[in-house]
């Protein structure tokens, strides 16, 4: 017996129930999955009253393979209170009975975070017409704004109406008298968004220009044929143009990825989402246990060039996508639903070694000067700036760590040393910047540390790993490690400090409630600084000389600024792709992007896009930083380590003194 009380509508727009249940449930072996399809039922209407029953038939599949067929009968009864005024209109009003059709349903347990994830898709309309479920008014696929009504009309036919107090077209509303941003409505005239970009420039004014890969006057874009340029594959490859970019493939006796071929001395065996991909797509009568999901139809894994796992996998009977590793396991908290956007997945995949002899994985030295520095999977590269300026035609690798994939980046200003991490060691390790071996900081119990920031001032080392779902802090060397935070963290990405203040800043693009959060470096103090009006906030800055934190927003496609003192937020550019990371660097800030796999500067002065960067070999980028030629002039309390044993934690107007998770008992722990 399942007993449900809908209470309405509370303060945040949210539907408002309890539910009880009594009563006992078949037992079903741990492991196993259970399939419910596609099913039908009838419910009779009165004035008050609605009564439906349906008899269904389920199969469990156990892990060992067996199959089990059941059956249950479900009996509802739905009481509620029409309108007390309207006397006359019920009867004829409503169809008296009506046939709910129910063709997917989707029950997931996430063991980490306790909750049941459920989904289902039904259409209710008359039990001998197909009109009221095929209408969009109906099917909810009209595409009124939601500031509309939709009115259906004959067969699937509808109009849109904007409701009292707004103006448009129905299918987009704005409030009269007021500046529209036609941008984010979509009501603007540019080139459909996979060949332009529409900027608002505000009061109701935007411009269109096209991507990159096409040309013309943003309103008709058309593609540029990269092919006809010269050298842009390989010698013994083939270049093959497509709508905004183009490809590259070895010809057959080589293999690599286009931009670089070797000979192919032997065929290489198939990687295991090759395999899998190769079995889900022959055989169509693979037991039901033996399949990713529990789940209508039957999954494919996607598999890339080299045959690794894509990071986003996705379901499409379902329309269900989530993020996996390199195993092509799922990755916790990241699965989105039909109506919701791809999550925001890093590859975890490897870069195959070279054939014959690989180099040592040693830094190239660079010249001294302002650069910029970013990831690109297995290397970094830095590209000169000539004040805001890139300096594009003498971009190069710094690094190369061919079996790494690296995902943050910080530079240590003092000891001019770059930071990094990958999730592939994992581990965290630096480099000089004038050249020599890697170093190690730190490589044990890391799980997926994807954020770093460093406090050049203290000699601090922060990171973050959404796996462990921790908040992390050593000395630059790796010693003296100690947990900062493990609670209320769900994806933790980025991570930066004001070392002035003694403050740290970072942000969890936890779907359910993104948020950027503040605290001391000690870890007091903490509070949650912006979580309205965010969705993927992947990348954050912090601007020195301003006091300003900003941060790049992959859902909302912003990217945003506040005073974190004043808290004062403001919109810095808007309709941006798909940023990873962000860095401050004077007027400018830059930041990388993974659908243009470009690096991309923005004036937050004028509020608007400045110059791209293209590396040579296109694949996402990561984490990016800047290397400037002089360390802010900024101070704290921690400068030579505060008198403390072990760790000297700045907070705003003091320090702590505290010890490492693993002491040998000689720390002495102090507040000063």
């Amino acid at each position: 017996t399942i007993k449900q009380e809908f209470k309405g509508i509370d303060e945040h727009d949210h539907l408002v129930m309890s539910t009880d249940l009594d009563g006992r449930l078949p037992a079903v072996p741990l492991g196993s999955t259970v399939q419910i399809k596609p099913y039908k039922e009838i419910h009779q209407y009165s004035r008050n009253f609605i009564i439906s029953s349906s008899s269904c038939n389920y199969t469990i599949t156990s892990p060992d393979g067996d199959v089990q067929t059941r059956s249950y009968q479900w009996r509802q009864s739905i009481i509620f209170q029409t309108c007390p005024y309207d006397e006359a209109g019920w009867a004829g009003a409503t169809l008296t009975t009506q046939q709910l059709s129910v063709d997917q349903i989707f029950v997931m347990f996430d063991a980490n975070n306790h909750l049941i994830r459920y989904a289902m898709s039904n259409k209710i309309g008359p039990i001998h017409s197909s009109l009221l479920e095929q209408n969009p008014c109906f099917s909810g696929r009209h595409g009124c704004d939601i500031n509309a009504v939709c009115t259906p009309g004959e067969g699937v036919r509808f109009s849109c109406e904007c409701t009292a107090g707004f103006a448009g077209d129905g299918r987009y509303c704005h409030e009269e008298n007021r500046p529209v941003d036609h941008c984010q409505r979509g009501s603007h005239d540019c080139d459909v968004p996979q060949r332009a970009l529409c900027r608002y420039t505000g009061g109701s004014a935007y411009i269109c220009s096209c991507l990159p890969g096409f040309e013309g006057n943003g309103r008709g874009c058309r593609d540029v044929d990269e092919c006809q340029q010269q050298d842009r594959c390989h010698a013994e490859a083939s270049c093959s143009n497509t709508q905004g970019s183009f490809t590259c493939q070895c010809r057959p006796g080589f293999h690599g990825d286009g931009f670089h071929c070797s000979p192919t001395f032997s065929e290489r065996e198939k990687t295991r989402c090759e395999q899998q991909r190769a079995s889900a797509v022959a055989d169509s009568d693979v037991p039901f246990s033996f399949r990713p999901r529990p789940t209508v139809g039957r999954y494919v894994p996607r598999c890339d060039e080299r045959g690794a796992y894509e990071p986003t996998q996705c379901h499409q009977s379902i329309g269900q996508c989530w993020c996996v590793d390199a195993n092509g396991q799922e990755v916790p908290n990241t699965r989105t639903g039909p109506h919701s956007s791809p999550p925001l997945c890093i590859d975890q995949a490897v870069t195959p070694a070279p054939i014959g002899p690989t180099p040592r994985p040693d830094v190239q030295p660079i010249a001294p000067g302002a650069y910029l520095l970013f990831a690109q999977s297995g290397k970094i590269e830095h590209v000169p700036l000539d004040g805001y300026i890139m300096r594009r035609e003498e971009a190069k690798p710094l690094l190369h760590v061919p079996d790494r994939v690296v995902i943050a980046v910080a530079y240590d200003c003092v000891e001019k040393m770059v930071y990094w991490t990958d999730i592939t060691g994992p581990a965290i390790s630096k480099a000089s910047l004038t050249g020599g071996d890697i170093y190690v900081c730190s490589s044990s119990e890391l799980q997926s540390p994807e954020g770093i920031a460093i406090d050049h001032v203290a000699r601090l080392l922060f990171w973050t790993d959404s796996t462990r779902d921790t908040i992390e802090v050593s000395k630059l060397d790796g010693s003296h490690r100690r947990v900062l935070f493990d609670t209320d963290l769900v994806n933790p990405r980025p991570i930066v400090t004001n070392p002035a203040y003694g403050r740290l800043y970072w942000a969890d693009w936890n779907r359910d409630g993104p948020k950027i959060e503040m605290s001391n470096m000690d870890g007091t103090g903490r509070v949650v600084l912006v979580k309205d009006n965010l969705a993927l906030p992947n990348g954050l800055t912090f601007d020195y000389e301003n006091q300003q934190l900003c941060w790049a927003d992959a859902g909302t496609r912003k990217v945003e600024c506040m005073d974190p003192h004043r808290q004062l937020r403001r919109n810095i550019v808007e309709g941006i792709q798909y940023p990873f990371a962000l860095v401050s660097f004077g007027r400018n800030l830059y930041y990388t992007d993974w659908r243009r796999e470009a690096v991309v500067a923005v004036d937050r002065h004028l509020g608007k896009e400045t110059e791209e960067f293209l590396p040579q070999k296109r694949s996402r980028l990561y984490g990016i930083t800047t290397t400037a030629t002089q360390c802010p002039q900024v101070y704290n309390y921690c400068a030579d380590n505060g008198g403390c044993s072990h760790l000297c934690l700045p907070r705003l107007g003091g320090l702590s003194c505290r010890c490492p998770d693993a002491t040998d008992g000689q720390c002495e722990e102090k507040v000063l």
